[in-house]
């Protein structure tokens, strides 16, 4: 494809026909009563018009374009499913293209739990608005009024059965440049067929077939592989590299790049390519960086170091801290650092060609990538041009964008052949950005009846984001380049203390938070902050139930004032009513509603501790969430059961290690992770609400599991764990 096609002429030869006329200033017309709707969301707001959501092909089927990647949440099959009901068509005729810079809509990250919310919600409106034109349509052509007109299997038909016409058919090659707006006319919930039902996804069989779906199985006509050679430590200048004895060694090197720090080879093929990474790791000279902290326990550092502070809530009478808290019940928690951990190392193929920078990435934001990159490269925004796919493993912000900049540092060097870039395991563990380590200090006071009467709550954390967002100094090439572009301090605060208010009733508490930059690179781990404050929140609780002298569910339904957190903590009491641990056996309870307004989640846990040897095996994990209205029942299942899985590896297993000189977990060894051994049953239950609006569900789990695993290890061992990665003092 040339630059000189335009948008209509690219349609065509797609083989797809977009739906045309004008509205003018005049809203879609509504079926008679219809949903009540206070806005439009967010993203089609911002980008209103149908086509810029939904083309329909000539074969009758429909294509919808999300600014969204397919991270393992199942999200193109959610999004068929909305758009197949509005516009009442099976599940298999709809497409579902992922975020592609200039062909789909930009809708920033793939982040928050935020997909069904509002890229679904944006195809729901469209596809609506659709589907009531094309009736509009056929009301015109025909002269019969819309209410004797009905839509399906990709079809307009009068209702007597005597007329019908394709959605093809009727469009006539037309592109819709209409806007959507209020009130659109949405198709009863009570005639649903596929929103709400567990429709399977189409691309775990390929997977599980090892067919082709991630980036890293991305393979072109003579493509050439890289390798970026890095020092063990951050901020080591490269003072001297010898190319001839690489090239001497390694056979196939096909060119090596240097810029400044950044150091890059080029080879004929994979093996090739990692053969010269060791070799030019030899080769290569490093000047020796600041030292890391290691000389004092983390959680005393980043207690230490200089910090930002903001008060996050203040209820009741707690006025600037000036009140004793008293001596109540007070704990204090830490989480360390946590890698992504992507089993798939980060991956990106790009090409430069006709003066166009074409990448292929599993980055979850591909226009902000663009944005960063161009500014890295000096390009225009027209002259890149980057295509999402779907990588093997990520929630978060790994190595995906890392890697591309360095894919397309290499492009430009060698144009004309796509270059593909993977990083090894030791370039990811070491270089990835981490979830930050946080310090989680609580204090509480009860009444005589045991209710909590005052709360204190500080925490302690570095950024939880530092994607690009268009800045090259998040990329780790560019801070190596001759001339760098510096890192943006600071980040994404708002992280730190995502459920850092708990979700109770209590009449005086107060929040605060303190952020400092800490040793290790950071930016977004799946849930963010929310992990470590539900941790530390819910394993408080069940301190203060102790203390209280009540049950840990009955001390959490005391506290509760929300219908939907009580129905959900209820639910997990009668999941679990009949399980009765045996000796050496805890069961532990923990609730949270992910960021106090979406997905409300209760989780259990199951465990047994041997104290000979400070092993602990979790049998069973139970889970209870309401997300709403439910798009797929197999996709908030899975969402839930994985977000548990991989709670449960974090807490007992994973922890970032380091030395003055550099990360020292750079494999599976250093840092380990479940393996399918350490996987536990699991059970989930879903609330489904068909009259609410849908929540965000893949990043809810993640905190209960936590305190859920701990307390049940303090009920099965009587030793209560504040500091993960679990260890149990062997007895």
């Amino acid at each position: 494809m040339t630059n000189a096609l335009s948008r209509r002429n690219f349609l065509k030869t797609a083989g797809c026909l977009s739906i045309g006329f004008s509205f003018g200033c005049q809203p879609l017309s509504a079926a008679p009563n219809p949903p009540l709707q206070d806005a439009l969301p967010g993203p089609l707001r911002q980008q209103p018009r149908i086509d810029a959501w939904l083309e329909v092909l000539e074969d009758g089927r429909v294509r919808v374009l999300i600014g969204k990647l397919e991270l393992g949440q199942g999200i193109r099959t959610a999004i068929a499913q909305v758009a197949a009901e509005e516009l009442d068509l099976e599940p298999g005729r709809i497409e579902v293209h992922l975020a592609e810079t200039g062909r789909t809509p930009h809708e920033g990250y793939t982040a928050g739990s935020g997909s069904i919310e509002n890229s679904a919600m944006s195809v729901r409106y469209a596809a609506a608005a659709a589907r009531q034109k094309l009736l509009e349509m056929a009301s015109k052509r025909w002269t019969k009024p819309v209410d004797q007109l009905t839509l399906a299997d990709g079809y307009v038909r009068l209702k007597t059965g005597e007329n019908q016409l394709s959605f093809a058919q009727l469009l006539d090659g037309k592109q819709l440049t209409d806007e959507v707006r209020l009130p659109v006319a949405l198709k009863p919930k009570t005639d649903y067929r596929w929103v709400g039902k567990p429709i399977p996804r189409t691309d775990i069989e390929r997977m599980a077939r090892a067919e082709p779906v991630y980036v890293q199985d991305l393979r072109f006509p003579g493509m050439v592989h890289a390798r970026v050679v890095r020092p063990l430590a951050y901020g080591a200048k490269l003072r001297s590299f010898n190319e001839a004895t690489l090239k001497k060694t390694v056979p196939g090197v096909l060119k090596t790049v240097r810029n400044g720090d950044f150091l890059g080879i080029i080879a004929t093929e994979e093996y090739e390519a990692v053969q010269a990474q060791l070799v030019a790791r030899e080769q290569a000279k490093w000047e020796a960086a600041k030292p890391l902290p290691d000389n004092q326990p983390l959680p005393d550092y980043i207690k230490q170091v200089p910090a930002k502070t903001q008060t996050i809530k203040e209820t009741g009478d707690w006025k600037n801290g000036a009140k004793p808290m008293g001596s109540a019940l007070k704990a204090s928690y830490f989480k360390p650092y946590h890698m992504h951990g992507s089993i798939g190392p980060s991956c990106a193929v790009a090409l430069y060609q006709d003066k166009k920078l074409h990448i292929w990435t599993h980055s979850q934001g591909v226009y902000p990538l663009r944005d960063a990159i161009r500014k890295m490269l000096n390009l225009t925004e027209d002259a890149v041009h980057v295509v999402g796919v779907p990588g093997s493993g990520c929630y978060g912000h790994n190595g995906a964008d890392d890697v591309a900049a360095d894919a397309a540092l290499l492009a430009i060097a060698y144009p004309g052949k796509h270059v593909r870039l993977q990083w090894s395991r030791d370039d990811e563990h070491g270089w990835e950005p981490y979830g930050s380590a946080m310090r989680l200090d609580a204090e509480a006071r009860l009444d005589q009846s045991g209710r909590i009467t005052h709360w204190r709550y500080a925490l302690w954390s570095d950024s939880h984001s530092t994607r690009p967002g268009g800045e090259p100094g998040n990329l780790l090439a560019a801070r190596s380049l001759e001339k760098p572009f510096a890192r943006p301090s600071g980040g994404y605060s708002g992280g730190a203390y995502r459920n850092s208010e708990p979700y109770y009733a209590i009449p005086n508490l107060k929040v605060d938070a303190h952020f400092f930059e800490g040793p290790l690179r950071v930016s977004a781990l799946r849930s963010l902050g929310a992990y470590g404050n539900v941790f530390a929140i819910e394993s408080f609780m069940d301190e203060l139930a102790e203390k209280a002298g009540q049950e840990p569910l009955a001390f959490r339904l005391t506290h509760l004032d929300d219908e939907r957190a009580v129905a959900v903590v209820k639910e997990l009491q009668k999941l679990t009513q009949s399980t009765s641990p045996t000796p050496g056996e805890g069961l532990g309870f923990a609730f949270s509603r992910y960021k106090n307004v979406a997905a409300y989640c209760a989780v259990a846990a199951l465990v047994g501790v041997t104290p000979k040897t400070g092993v602990v095996q979790v049998r069973k994990l139970w889970a209870v969430i309401d997300a709403g209205e439910v798009i797929n029942l197999d996709g908030i299942k899975n969402q839930t059961e994985g977000g548990m899985i991989q709670a449960a590896s974090w807490t007992l297993k994973e922890e970032v290690t380091f030395d003055r000189q550099h990360v020292s977990s750079r494999d599976w060894v250093s840092y380990p992770i479940f393996r399918f051994s350490d996987v536990p049953e699991t059970e989930v239950v879903v609330i489904n609400r068909p009259t609410e609006k849908p929540l965000g569900a893949g990043e809810a789990a993640q905190g209960p599991t936590a305190a859920a695993l701990v307390n049940a290890i303090y009920r099965a061992s009587g030793q209560r764990i504040r500091q993960l990665p679990v260890k149990i003092e062997k007895r």
